[in-house]
């Protein structure tokens, strides 16, 4: 089995659509800490994330796709210190993942300017 970059690509690409998902989530717990009623969104990152050859390729995210928006069953008080932690997470997730994508368009550039 051989690695290529369109591979990469693809494996970014579901990391970014993950990372959005969790970005939406999150900010709809933040505007509605005070809505009664309302139940917790999350996305569960370990169910596209395994710990097969390929860390971002699971069974799961092949056949659902980027949609991974939970509702937490059990109803709980959000704790907008913790929303608010855990977006700072994402947003160090997502940095990451556009150097990433940054990385691999330039490791493709690198390899079509030397194949001229």
């Amino acid at each position: 089995m051989t690695f290529t970059s369109l591979d990469s690509i693809g494996k970014t690409n579901l990391m970014l659509d993950l990372i959005s998902q969790k970005q939406r989530a999150l900010g709809s717990n933040v505007a509605n800490v005070d809505t009664p009623g309302y139940v917790r969104r999350d996305i569960d990152f370990s169910q596209y994330l395994g710990t097969m050859n390929s860390p971002l390729e699971t069974k799961l995210s092949t056949a659902l796709g980027p949609s991974g928006i939970m509702e937490d069953r059990q109803r709980q008080e959000i704790d907008i210190a913790e929303e608010l932690t855990e977006m700072q997470k994402n947003s160090l997730l997502y940095t990451m993942a556009t150097r990433r994508m940054s990385n691999i368009i330039t490791e493709m550039k690198t390899v079509i300017n030397v194949g001229k």
